[in-house]
């Protein structure tokens, strides 16, 4: 599917990625919203458009299950099977001779298997993983290659962080201030719809001042009503009437994959239908998950309900009118979304804002 609007994101991105790295990039929004899609649109798309060389390292932390400090140091890293180096130092300098290209995309920070190894091996591995990553960047930078940071899905790290180790958390952070404010030789994004946990980050990473945060939302509903008519285009070679539009965003907003999901079904079945059965679906894992807190705590159960009967009337409240241990809860059930800019919360997108109005009362 051709890539379809995001224009504002798009631009303030490439703005980020053509001056020099200052700050370190949260990169937020709901579940869905577009993030990932949205970087690698820019990554292979986008970059090109300058004069400059670029290595691009991407890391999804979605891909592994960290548990540990050595799941998180095996997530950064791929094997580089064409290279047999065996110190760091001559493996930096013959890496870095390969880099000409104008962009150039690995997946995960590339090194030789014995290298990989010596990093395993290490006592203190954050300190070894973090002087190869620099020595790298900083190799890169003085042959004129910008190096580029991604670390897509940050909250899968939240397990090992909250399981004890907050020193990595920290660690990794002030590393990263010190590739971007202090050095100056790379640009780090964090992509995450753990609004929350970015918080969290930024108040154990000592952050402030050194972070900026960018929001990549739903559509508003004129662009959705654009995006129906771009999809249905595409897969159905077709214009859908206003009044199918509207049904489409009433039940579910600017939800780029929910929409794409409706569109590509209605070639087949019918529209209405489509979306009550989604519509079920997500009634029916409200009304567990309210069941599973009341069976817990019927008194905070009882709070919950009239936490969310302020959304049926509501779409976007005020954070600090829900009590912080509820809203909390709630932001992390996947119930409501947190915009630690405005300070606001709504529901995680306009099918679970649908189901709150059917199930409360």
């Amino acid at each position: 599917m051709k890539f379809f609007n995001r224009e504002k994101e798009i631009n303030e991105i490439l703005h980020i990625l053509s001056k020099e790295s200052d700050d370190i990039y949260f990169i937020y929004g709901p579940l869905n919203s577009g993030k990932t899609a949205l970087i690698n649109h820019i990554i292979n798309n986008e970059l090109k458009k300058f004069n400059k060389k670029y290595a691009v390292f991407y890391v999804n932390f979605r891909e592994y299950d960290i548990f540990s400090m050595d799941n998180f140091v095996e997530a950064l890293f791929e094997i580089d099977e064409n290279s047999e180096e065996k110190t760091m130092k001559s493996y930096i300098e013959s890496f870095t001779k390969s880099v000409n290209d104008i962009i150039n995309l690995y997946y995960g920070i590339k090194v030789p298997e014995p290298i990989l190894n010596k990093l395993f091996g290490e006592k203190e591995k954050g300190r070894l993983v973090f002087k190869f990553i620099r020595d790298l960047f900083i190799s890169l930078n003085k042959k004129g290659v910008q190096p580029v940071f991604i670390l897509d899905e940050l909250q899968m790290i939240k397990d090992i962080v909250m399981n004890g180790e907050k020193p990595l958390l920290k660690s990794l952070f002030q590393f990263l201030v010190s590739l971007t404010k202090e050095r100056h030789i790379a640009y780090c994004l964090c992509l995450s719809s753990d609004s929350l946990f970015i918080e969290y980050v930024y108040n154990i990473g000592e952050l402030e001042g050194r972070a900026k945060y960018l929001l990549v939302d739903d559509f508003d509903k004129e662009t959705t009503l654009k995006f129906i008519d771009f999809l249905t285009k595409e897969k159905l070679n077709k214009t859908l009437s206003d009044g199918d539009r509207e049904l489409i965003y009433s039940y579910v907003g600017g939800k780029p994959k929910d929409i794409k999901y409706v569109v590509e079904e209605s070639k087949f079945k019918d529209l209405r239908e489509i979306l009550e059965h989604m519509l079920r679906d997500e009634i029916q894992k409200l009304k567990y998950f309210l069941e599973d807190v009341k069976e817990e705590d019927e008194e905070f159960y009882k709070k919950i309900v009239d936490v969310l009967r302020i959304f049926k009337e509501n779409y976007e409240v005020e954070d600090t009118i829900i009590n912080k241990k509820i809203r909390e809860f709630l932001i992390k059930r996947n119930i409501l979304f947190l915009n630690p800019q405005k300070g606001t919360l709504k529901p995680q997108s306009y099918l679970v804002w649908n189901a709150i109005k059917r199930v409360i009362k």
